[in-house]
This record gives C-alpha cells, structure tokens and sequence, in this order.
C-alpha cells in the first residue's frame, strides 16, 4: 500500500485512507481498498474533490454501477451512473437502513462524494451488523437465523418491489453471520405474526443502533467514502439548515445466502378478517409471486 496511511476511527468500524489519489487507483489498489474495505467496513478519503468521471471510473473498479434504479435524478447533464441528492434544512434519509435491500440482488457497495456540507450538522453514521449478531443473546440468535423477512421499496415509492431475504445473511467473504433487517425498508417477519413481527423488529431495528455497534463521520467537502452494504446500515442527521449536496454510485450485484433455511412456514391466520389478520394479505400475495 505504499505510502498510505490508514486510521482506525472508531472501534466498531471504519477507517480514513490518506495518501493517494483516487483519480490514479488501478486494478491493483482497487483490490487493496477492497481488502480494506472487507476489514473496516467503511472507508472514508479526504482531500479527493474527484470529477463525476474520476468517481465513476473509481466504481467500475468493483462492478457494474447504477446511480439510483428508482429514483428520478434531479440534477440534469449528469452521467446516468450517477445520482446527485441535495437538500437543505434536512429532508434526508434519516431512519437506520442497508441500500435497496428490496431488490433480489441489493447494493453490494455505495461510494458517495460529498460534494457541499453544511457548516454543522449533517453528519453520517453506520452500524456494524456482524458486530450487532455477534453481540445477539444465543436464544434470539437462534430464533433469527430461522426466519425471513420481507422488504419493500415504499419508502423509494415504489411500494410493489418487493423482496423476501433471510434475517441473518452470511457475509460472501469473511463468513461472518449479519442482521439484515432495517427500519427503512423492512416489513415483516414472514414466520411470526403481524403482532410478534412487529416486537421483534422493534427490537432487533433499535438494537443496531447501540452506539457500541456504531462510527459517526462529520464530513468534509471533497471526502470520498464507500461502504459495504452486506454488514452496514446507515443513518444521516437531519441537523442541518443549509444546502448538504453529495453525488453517489452504487456498485450492484450483491446476492444474498441466509445462514440457515427458514425452519418453519410463513405465518397465515386463523378465523376471519381482522385489523390484524388483514396485515397478513401482504405475505399471501408474496405467496402468490413465488407460486
């Protein structure tokens, strides 16, 4: 790695590379970043400032990118792999999320450059999800390496992409078992109840929040970071009162193996149509899509 310089940022994850320029990265400091990014989760390159090709061709180094498959771009002349997002007084993605996990093959990494921050606010955080499994008392462990969860788009409008995943994924690489569930697109436990689905889900969604599990990053114009959608979740603050603007690439193609098969079948009620049972509709349909 030359003359880079890599620091630790906090104990759970990421890191801040310093020491090269990311317009100059081949394919092999492209796999060195990768090898970093599997060991820290999160990388973080300050001082880059990269054009939208520098940022683009930088992606392309991990596989095949989109700038956002179902939001519209607002901001015309751009490349199409690249998706800008500006906003002001807030009115950013302010719930704990993993990117796209509706899709059959979510995000594998996200590489975001900052391109205006605010003069405070508008920080950034993740979540270390092998670290929140890890840290799972055996019973629930056990309890959620059986079950699958369903997630939909609805909050990126487009409530009809709907994708069952497992709730602990194996991570491709490293091995390690993760919690894949998240406030932002997840809606069901598909085994339990709608009742016994919504407790667990409020518990397990709250839980990779503790901060133990967590790195928060006060940007920098010109930063470039990329993270690893397979064992993060995200959160940013919606703190802020003037224009925060970044540009993104989402590199595609994750595909996603559960630590185990579900161990039971998806939940149907009993009885008649209740405000309850009626929640249920949704995992019949899905029922139907599969048959």
């Amino acid at each position: 790695m030359g003359e880079w310089q890599v620091t630790r940022i906090a104990g759970a994850l990421g890191a801040e590379v310093r020491g090269l320029d990311l317009a100059d990265v081949g394919a092999e400091a492209a796999s060195q970043i990768e090898a970093l990014l599997i060991e820290h989760h999160v990388l973080f390159f300050p001082d880059q400032h990269p054009s939208a090709e520098t940022h683009i061709k930088f992606g392309e180094h991990f596989g095949t990118l989109e700038s956002h498959p179902h939001l519209e771009n607002p901001t015309p002349g751009l490349p199409d792999k690249l998706f800008e997002l500006s906003a002001t007084h807030g009115g950013v993605a302010d719930e704990w999320h993993t990117d796209l996990t509706y899709l059959e093959h979510p995000a594998l990494y996200s590489i975001l450059n900052m391109k205006r921050v605010p003069s405070v606010g508008g920080d950034t955080m993740w979540s270390n999800l092998a670290m929140a499994y890890d840290e799972l008392s055996p019973p629930i462990q056990a309890l959620c390496e059986g079950l699958t969860a369903l997630h939909d788009g609805a909050a990126n409008n487009v409530p009809d992409e709907e994708m069952v995943h497992p709730v602990v994924r194996l991570h491709p690489v490293t091995g390690r078992r993760i919690l894949y569930v998240n406030e932002h697109f997840t809606r069901r436990i598909v085994e339990l109840s709608y009742k016994e689905s919504a407790l667990l889900l409020a518990h397990l969604t709250s839980w990779v929040s503790e901060p133990r599990f967590t790195v928060r990053y006060r940007w920098a114009e010109g930063t470039l970071a990329i993270w690893d959608n397979r064992v993060t979740q995200h959160f940013v603050l919606n703190d802020f009162d003037e224009e925060r603007v970044i540009q993104r690439v989402t590199v595609m193609g994750d595909r996603v193996e559960g630590a185990s098969e579900p161990r039971w079948p998806a939940f149907a009620s009993g009885g008649g149509e209740t405000d309850i049972s009626r929640h249920d509709e949704v995992l019949r349909e899905w029922e139907k899509k599969k048959a």
